[in-house]
């Protein structure tokens, strides 16, 4: 998987629906303190605005060719305990191995606030487009799971939301590769969802966890 990613990553780091939008802005607005991790950071995006905001940013990724500061999986994340006063990642969990280990991962190198972006699970129909159009593609979690693997690393969940986005289907299936048949395929399965602009929208769960004492 590490070099399908490294292949990627012009893809990613040009991408609009990445560098972009609200989802990303509430992101930066719930960081804390002065030293961030960006974890499985893709195109730096998050990275990117934190260093903005002021922030001293470390990235990882499993990737090199995405080019991270270290190159890690979120579930082996390299860093002593508390180490960051804000851990993020967004729109990656999805194709973590194991989400519950990367979010304990995570809440053990945070300091104050952990916070996570990613697809929201809507129906089997969709894991299935998802997967298709991106065999990386693990699968996508509820509100509750979310909540329960932070609970489970003892983060007390303080805020939780949600932000529709919208991208062209075409230009989604490019971005993983996604061609021939299986592209005929996710069409076909997303059927009226696809709208009159040739696009599509899902929702992202944004979830900001608190690091108790």
């Amino acid at each position: 998987m590490t070099d399908v990613w490294s292949e990627r990553v012009e893809a990613y780091v040009e991408s609009e629906w990445h560098r972009e939008g609200r989802d990303l802005d509430l992101i930066v607005s719930w960081a804390e303190g002065e030293t961030a991790l960006d974890v499985a950071t893709g195109g730096g995006h998050v990275a990117r605005r934190l260093r903005e905001a002021g922030f001293n940013v470390v990235t990882v990724d499993p990737a090199p060719g995405m080019q991270p500061d270290v190159v890690c999986r979120a579930e082996d994340l390299p860093f002593a305990d508390s180490s960051f006063d804000t851990v993020a990642t967004r729109i990656a969990p999805h194709h973590f191995s194991d989400v519950r280990a990367a979010v304990a991962e995570k809440a053990r190198v945070a300091r104050r606030v952990v916070l996570v972006e990613d697809t929201l699970y809507e129906s089997e129909q969709v894991e299935e487009i998802e997967r298709l159009r991106d065999p990386t593609h693990v699968r996508s979690y509820s509100e509750d799971e979310w909540r329960s693997f932070f609970e489970g690393a003892g983060l007390e969940v303080e805020e939780v939301a949600f932000e529709e986005k919208w991208r062209e289907v075409d230009a989604w299936c490019d971005l993983s590769g996604c061609v021939g048949p299986d592209r005929v395929r996710v069409k076909e399965l997303l059927g009226d969802r696809i709208d009159e602009r040739g696009g599509y929208t899902d929702t992202k769960i944004l979830v900001k966890g608190r690091k108790g004492p």
